[in-house]
């Protein structure tokens, strides 16, 4: 797996936490000094949620893949251990973002190279279920990279997002906002309606399994 982060040594890995958390540390000492200064304490709490919001993910993500309860399928899809016959399956996170897209590339080909990277794992995961013979269990996952027609093609079906991801995605706008902004290479906000739950099952993925080849192999010799 070509992700840079993982690539480096647990000293160079704690040192960038280390890095991050000192840096996030400062930021909001100063807005403290501000808030007390100026007798605003509401400044201090919207720091503290919004930067708690953007570093979590490089330290949470990290933990969780070293513990097993996350599993990378490629460098930007990830899924979590299976429960009650469903695996819930994730784009890669702003972490990701930060430590695998190649900076030069353009807004649209980061965007293909994001989807091929979310094709590439969908495989993977694939194989992995039908080898193990668990063919039956769902597939379930929340983004705003997919639209729905694609999803479809694929073999998902748009469901009704939970109250409580909804309310997620709204806690960590600002860290989607930034992750929409490095995909599209420029100032992106979200928009909250076009982030969308689909489910399928591996039974229907493998019955498109032939589409989902051809359109990674289409978008991985996408000339960059």
């Amino acid at each position: 797996m070509n992700h840079s982060y993982y690539l480096k040594s647990n000293k160079e890995q704690n040192h960038i936490q280390l890095k991050i958390g000192a840096a996030t540390f400062a930021l909001n000492l100063m807005v403290l000094v501000v808030s007390l200064w100026s007798g605003y304490y509401f400044f201090i709490f919207l720091s503290i949620s919004v930067t708690g919001s953007i570093i979590a993910p490089f330290f949470d993500i990290p933990a969780l893949k070293k513990n097993g309860k996350l599993i990378y399928y490629s460098s930007l899809f990830v899924a979590e251990k299976e429960q009650k016959g469903i695996i819930k399956i994730h784009g890669g996170s702003l972490f990701d973002y930060v430590f695998v897209i190649d900076k030069t590339l353009s807004g649209k080909q980061r965007t293909n190279f994001i989807l091929q990277k979310y094709l590439e794992g969908l495989l993977n995961l694939i194989d992995v279920c039908e080898k193990d013979g668990n063919t039956v269990v769902k597939i379930k996952g929340t983004t705003h990279i997919l639209n729905e027609r694609t999803a479809n093609k694929i073999g998902f079906n748009s469901i009704k997002t939970d109250i409580i991801q909804k309310i997620i995605l709204i806690y960590n706008y600002v860290n989607v906002l930034i992750s929409n902004s490095i995909a599209k290479r420029k100032i992106s906000f979200p928009k909250m309606n076009t982030i969308k739950t689909f489910e399928s099952t591996i039974v229907e993925l493998i019955k498109r399994r032939e589409f989902i080849e051809g359109l990674n192999d289409k978008l991985k010799n996408t000339k960059r």
